[in-house]
């Protein structure tokens, strides 16, 4: 299976090819802003490097959160276009398992954090390869303690590593991996292992967008509260 792998939902803009578990062409570019302006730029170039035609694909990943709401739209915006002109599968991968998987294989406990600011973090726990919970949006004192109750040795992985140990030092994990991406061949890994039809192309929000949309329209006036 020769499947195209895409992540543009934390701190990095990813694109790789691979046929099966072998590597044809991969591209990681940290970045925080400007996925959309690398992304296409970076597909065409891995599957010119990977030596075929975009209808050699199988099928295609991505990630969709949780994240950057703006990046992994850029990711998935991409990737749906993609599949729907050459009439291929894309997979909806969650970017918390990916980072798990990012990680070298262990039965050891294993939690995947992002940092979502305001004191929170993403998070979601596994446990013998497998997921412990859903994943869910906590604050700094619940991640710890839900550590604690899984093992407070375990591994730690993703962007929510570092300010978690900073407000939580004596948690002491075997692994803190403070990456700011999945890697491409847990991408890769994720998408043969995973069903379309039950993983869908659709973005994970854990938290309501920071946004708010408008109290009024433009010239409508100021409504003056007594």
């Amino acid at each position: 299976m020769r499947i195209l792998v895409i992540d543009t939902a934390l701190g990095a803009c990813t694109a790789a090819v691979f046929e099966d578990e072998r590597p044809l062409a991969m591209r990681f570019e940290p970045m925080t802003k400007g996925h959309q302006e690398r992304l296409g730029g970076l597909v065409r170039d891995v599957v010119a490097e990977a030596g075929m035609a975009f209808d050699a694909l199988d099928q295609i990943g991505v990630t969709v959160g949780p994240g950057s709401f703006t990046g992994l739209r850029v990711g998935l915006a991409f990737a749906q276009g993609l599949g729907a002109a050459l009439d291929r599968p894309v997979v909806g991968l969650s970017t918390l398992d990916a980072l798990a998987e990012s990680l070298p294989q262990d039965p050891a406990p294993t939690v995947a954090l992002i940092d979502a600011r305001r004191g929170q973090v993403y998070a979601r726990s596994f446990d013998q390869g497998a997921p412990h919970g859903p994943a869910a949006a906590l604050t700094l004192a619940e991640a710890a303690q839900e550590i604690v109750a899984l093992d407070r040795r375990a591994r730690l992985v993703g962007t929510g590593v570092g300010v978690l140990l900073e407000a939580f030092p004596d948690l002491a994990p075997t692994l803190a991996d403070a990456r700011a991406a999945p890697s491409p061949e847990a991408l890769a890994r994720l998408t043969r292992a995973t069903d379309p039809v039950s993983s869908p192309p659709r973005p994970l929000y854990l938290r309501a967008p920071d946004a708010t949309p408008p109290s009024r329209l433009p010239g409508q006036p100021r409504q003056i509260v007594p």
